[in-house]
């Protein structure tokens, strides 16, 4: 198993998506890349505390290949838009990987490179050390699953579910 964090604006979609793959086992939201301890959705949403909302996407590669996670996280998200996702602006919704170690670090690179392709030179996705990693309050986990009717759901991760679901529907849970 292997476990990669990233962050693409708000977490209830990143993790809506990855739920929804075969070969992810586990999807976590939390906060990384601030200075905070301890921080709260609250205090994050301030956007004071330097954290990104980001998701821990735990798969097997034997069954869904690195890239393709990588690659998802590409195409779900729009990485040229600076500390900003749609409407939702601010660091804290920030395009960004958190590598454990260089080879995770070196895939991250590839990725972004591989993403220049469909999004051009301007994609603003930072690779930063992960530090640690605070797990979300639980009612943040599985969001989507457990809110399907609400209003940013219907509006916003609907629509970056069924994109992934189109484009990469060989890795769909059946």
């Amino acid at each position: 198993m292997q476990t990669f964090v990233v962050a693409g604006g708000c977490f209830w979609c990143l993790d809506a998506v990855y739920r929804v793959l075969r070969g992810v086992s586990d999807v976590v939201s939390g906060y990384t890349g601030g200075t905070t301890t301890n921080p709260s959705y609250e205090a994050v949403c301030t956007g004071h505390t330097g954290h990104a909302e980001a998701v821990a996407v735990t798969f097997d590669p034997d069954v869904i290949p690195a890239s393709v996670i990588l690659d998802v996280f590409f195409t779900l998200h729009d990485p040229t838009q600076l500390n900003r996702q749609g409407n939702d602006v601010g660091t804290q919704y920030r395009s960004a990987m958190f590598y454990t170690d260089d080879a995770q670090k070196q895939l991250f690179e590839t990725a972004r490179d591989r993403a220049t392709e469909w999004w051009g030179a301007g994609i603003t996705t930072t690779i930063e050390p992960l530090g640690e990693y605070h797990e979300a309050e639980d009612y943040h986990q599985d969001f989507f699953t457990k809110n399907p009717g609400q209003g940013y759901c219907m509006a916003v991760a609907v629509p970056k579910v069924n994109k992934i679901r189109k484009s990469y529907s060989e890795y769909l849970v059946s």
